[in-house]
């Protein structure tokens, strides 16, 4: 049996702990105990069913609801299989598509089943007419024996997850997240965020179809015997409020969120009735999976101040789907802290030299890489750099995925060192990873590297644009002859898109901005209307799929 099956078994028969679902209106709890109860009636139905699932079967999981989600996830892993969580579709998505992208992904990973779940029962007949073998997840665990769990069911180099990447869906991927990488990344955060299942309870609203969600605050929680409070996004999404009420109401004293949220919360928190929330319980707010915005979370720890929010609690992370979750931690108690540095010598030596008079850019310091997880920075010929040396961050370590599954076939992602290349430009600080940004996203003028992130920050802070809705992408070098080089466009939401007399205002106000921050102007300015820019399911920004948008608007 693999470590990660037998934490979670020693977890299902130890704890006293459990998981709160069903706030705000009607809150529940059940104990791991009784979660892995249900789990194993799951699985013996599962095992009996048609078809069965038996060790390697690769199942899909479409639903909401965290209290059946957890065991439903467990009961597969029981039989020895692999969870997927599908994209889920919105109120706005065409179903015709959603159905069509979703056969594309399970048959991408030769997917023997797909649970289904509440609020998502009414697409049976699509799944019905599209052929895919489905069971629904109210009533499977009734009437049915548990499961005894088998010493061989799982070893450390079995697939437990296979986590679909953010992005487009007509092109999907998912990565192959083993048993051994599932127990090493949980061993890895719980060492570094010293969770203690004693005191700590952990408060979520997170998705569970990304890694942050289904591993952080669902499979950590559930495999380590930690207190967990959770609900829905739509839950967060429709009162985002909820999400410091049920840390005041339970005492939570972990929790965690894209940067997005932050930002939204700390104008919650800014408008909410003194006395009427109490945060001082919260040890650890973990701020990871987009780039972290000083200004933002300054924001948050301003106004939580008041209700005795810790500004120390913030703590910065750096993960991605391909280490399971993590790959480095800020240490605790610390705070947001911030590497000021030379703009000059970080767009055109790629050198992260610390700031002195002269233009500067700013980024968070993500901490040491995760115990068990090694991270180097190299140069486009592969060298090693040293300190402070800006290239491509790799990684290396047993969190690390062997390979994605794609529709061409499966991926390898190591090389013959093991090491995985993240995408990411990056240096070492002090043993602190500092990530600068993607590197396909990186704009090149004038020999200088200039980073979207920078060109987005100063873009959301003029007038009339939403809050954190602005993307910067590249206009490559073309044009007759090549007269026209390398450039970048920008484009906003905002709720005054359409008057023409207010866009124009808003493009002269991003200009100035922008030209203030990173001293080169923009090619283009579009000014869209609010949910237009597009976002992956998780919330993020999609650089390439803007991109798109603009070339097709001409």
């Amino acid at each position: 049996m693999s470590r990660f099956l037998a934490m979670l078994l020693d977890s299902a028969a130890r704890s006293t702990r459990g998981m709160t679902t069903g706030e705000p209106t009607q809150p529940s709890r059940r104990t791991w105990p009784q979660v892995h109860g249900d789990a194993r009636r799951m699985a013996a139905a599962l095992r009996a069913g048609s078809p069965g699932i038996e060790r390697g079967a690769a199942v899909g999981v479409l639903a909401g609801e965290p209290v059946s989600i957890a065991p439903a996830a467990q009961a597969v892993w029981l039989c020895g299989g692999s969870v997927t969580m599908l994209h889920q579709p919105t109120p706005r998505t065409d179903l015709a598509a959603w159905a069509e992208d979703t056969v594309s992904v399970l048959d991408m990973i030769d997917a023997r089943l797909v649970l289904l779940g509440a609020p998502f029962d009414a697409l049976a007949p699509v799944l019905t007419e599209r052929g895919i073998p489905f069971r629904t997840l109210d009533g499977l665990a009734e009437g049915a024996e548990g499961l005894e769990p088998d010493v061989d069911v799982a070893g450390e180099d079995d697939t437990a997850l296979l986590q679909l990447t953010s992005g487009s869906t007509a092109e999907p991927k998912a990565v192959r997240i083993t048993h051994r990488n599932l127990h090493a990344n949980i061993s890895g955060m719980v060492q570094a965020s010293a969770l203690d299942v004693e005191r700590d309870v952990m408060v979520s609203w997170l998705p569970l179809f990304h890694d942050m969600g289904m591993v952080g605050f669902l499979t950590v929680p559930m495999a380590t015997g930690l207190e967990l409070v959770t609900v829905t996004p739509v839950d967060f999404l429709s009162r985002p409020l909820l999400w410091a009420e049920l840390i005041s109401k339970y005492r939570g004293t972990v929790t965690a969120a894209p940067n997005f949220a932050y930002a939204v919360l700390g104008r919650q928190l800014a408008r909410a009735e003194e006395g009427s929330l109490d945060l001082s319980s919260l040890r650890i707010a973990l701020n990871g999976a987009e780039p972290i915005d000083p200004a933002a979370v300054a924001g948050f720890t301003d106004a939580g101040a008041r209700f005795g929010l810790d500004p120390g609690s913030v703590l910065a992370a750096y993960g991605m789907a391909e280490t399971a979750l993590g790959v480095s931690f800020a240490p605790i108690d610390t705070g947001l802290e911030v590497d000021h540095i030379d703009a000059d010598q970080l767009e055109t030596h790629r050198r992260a030299v610390p700031a002195g008079d002269g233009p500067s850019r700013a980024f968070p310091l993500l901490g040491p890489p995760l115990p068990g997880i090694e991270v180097r920075a190299v140069d486009d010929d592969g060298h090693v750099l040293g300190e402070r040396e800006v290239g491509v961050l790799q990684l290396r370590g047993d969190s690390v995925t062997p390979g994605y599954l794609t529709v061409d076939g499966p991926v390898a992602t190591q090389d013959a060192d093991g090491w995985l290349d993240s995408g990411d430009e990056g240096y070492l600080a002090d043993g602190a990873v500092v990530v600068c940004g993607r590197r396909k996203d990186v704009i090149i003028m004038g020999g200088r590297n200039i980073y979207p992130t920078d060109i987005e920050r100063a873009a959301a802070t003029a007038g009339d644009v939403r809050a954190g809705n602005a993307v910067a992408v590249r206009v490559p070098a073309g044009g007759e002859g090549g007269r026209h080089r390398e450039s970048f466009a920008v484009a906003v939401e905002s709720r005054k898109a359409g008057d023409a007399e207010a866009e124009q205002l808003i493009r002269k106000d991003v200009i100035g901005r922008v030209v203030s921050a990173v001293g080169v102007r923009p090619a283009e300015v579009v000014v869209l209307g609010p949910g237009s820019l597009p976002k992956t399911p998780s919330g993020k920004l999609r650089r390439a799929a803007t991109g798109d948008l603009l070339r097709a608007r001409g």
